[in-house]
């Protein structure tokens, strides 16, 4: 019989906790509790959007894209929400994602450093 624990999920930079079960990834325990603690997008590890950092606690993940976690990351904390299954109460910080910039975007970056 799976293991029905459940544990808080304290989100410091939103001030909000919620509850979510072992077999639970974070996403879906706070969408259960209609919390609106961390960004949600694909749910399935393909966007990036609900990238936070863990800050305290034990967790187990899922396979992560390399494109949104490097390795580096992954060793400081940085993990997708909807990957990630607590196995202790977990502080964590949302709102980590970063949309990549167009070529556009960067190209226009790149002409006003050159006219500067």
């Amino acid at each position: 019989m799976p293991d029905q624990s459940s544990h808080q999920i304290r989100v410091i930079n939103r001030n909000q906790s919620f509850e979510c079960a072992e077999d639970q990834v974070l996403l879906v325990g706070m969408e259960r509790h209609s919390a609106a603690a961390i960004s949600v997008g694909c749910r399935g590890g393909g966007c990036g959007v609900c990238k936070i950092r863990i800050l305290a606690g034990e967790y187990e993940t899922k396979r992560m894209s390399k494109a949104h976690i490097s390795e580096a990351e992954q060793q400081r904390g940085y993990a997708l929400a909807c990957r990630v299954f607590p196995r202790t109460d977990l502080e964590i910080e949302s709102d980590h994602y970063r949309a990549p910039e167009s070529s556009y975007q960067q190209a226009a970056v790149t002409l006003s450093a050159v006219k500067q």
